[in-house]
């Protein structure tokens, strides 16, 4: 008769390994095409390696045990930290508050969006997936009353942006990332504070390896932080989480993201909320310069769309 306790080493070693191989991509970088959409749920990879390191530890297997304990502080140090508040900048001073919404080729709830607006106090706002019929319906509910000056490239299907402002916003365009997605862009002129560079953001997703290079396309075209410039706003849906590679190289330019920045970087923005029997990651983001102040972040459910909203108070330099 076999005896069982031969098997248990190889078991050990077989739960570890997917976490170990985790950790190494994760920790290295590495981005080969299958591997792109996986890397979004490394917070759950995260929360499931203490499994493999109790097994191990349970059955007095020191190796795998030690390698499970290291895959599980690797991810533990990549993925954490979001879920940590950075201290808060001083009370005082002019705040902006900005929310940024994908509205699912214009199938979210036009009067929840504009409630959200009223009950924030929104001052800036960034929509994707912006369409010609949701920008009637907007108008119609009295956007236009609570932010007067826009910016805004609406067009059927997915590919539309739009920036609405409470302040003026001038020098402003539309630029067009690889893969079709447009992104809205202006200069925001509010009482109190410098100038400030905005943007709608919403590279190609990952969605098939054909799309791959789009996506990282998309991610590279974003005008990175720039000291010598206006501190930059870049609110949207990225497509990506923090742990992709080139998401972290841009904010490496100079950018803080407010939600991870507020410890709320691990609440989930897209995944089951039209149904799909996804977990939720996190690939809308506000990115703000470092110059500006990130005060809190949260996120807010949207009816009708597939993806939550994102607000961030923010407490930009003083003019």
């Amino acid at each position: 008769m076999t005896d069982p306790r031969r098997w248990m080493t190889p078991l050990c070693w077989l739960l570890v390994a997917p976490g170990l191989g985790w950790a190494a991509v994760r920790l290295a970088g590495l981005e080969p095409g299958p591997v792109v959409p996986l890397l979004a749920f490394t917070p759950y990879v995260a929360a499931w390696t203490p499994v493999p390191l109790l097994a191990a530890l349970g059955l007095r297997r020191w190796w795998p045990a030690g390698v499970a304990a290291l895959a599980m502080l690797v991810l533990a140090a990549v993925v954490l930290p979001r879920a940590v508040p950075a201290d808060p900048p001083a009370d005082g001073g002019p705040t902006l508050r900005v929310l940024t919404a994908n509205l699912l080729a214009g199938a979210a709830d036009p009067a929840a969006l504009l409630a959200l607006v009223r009950a924030e106090r929104i001052d800036v706002l960034a929509v994707q997936e912006f369409t010609p019929d949701a920008e009637v319906a907007l108008d119609r509910l009295g956007l236009a009353d609570l932010l007067p000056y826009r910016q805004v490239n609406p067009e059927p299907g997915t590919t539309g942006s739009g920036l609405f402002a409470r302040f003026p916003l001038t020098d402003g365009g539309t630029r067009r990332n690889a893969g079709g997605f447009s992104q809205s862009y202006a200069v925001l002129t509010a009482p109190g504070v410098r100038p400030l560079a905005v943007e709608s953001v919403h590279p190609l997703a990952p969605y098939a390896p054909e799309a791959l290079a789009d996506w990282r396309a998309g991610l590279r075209a974003q005008p990175p932080a720039e000291p010598g410039g206006p501190p930059r706003i870049l609110a949207g849906d990225f497509n990506a989480t923090l742990d992709h590679a080139l998401l972290r190289r841009l904010l490496a330019t100079g950018y803080v993201d407010a939600a991870a920045n507020t410890g709320a970087g691990l609440v989930g923005t897209w995944g089951p909320y039209d149904g799909d029997p996804i977990p939720p990651v996190t690939i809308d983001h506000v990115l703000v310069d470092r110059r500006i102040g990130v005060r809190d972040a949260a996120v807010r459910p949207l009816p009708g769309s597939d993806h939550r909203a994102v607000v961030a108070t923010l407490a930009p330099p003083a003019g």
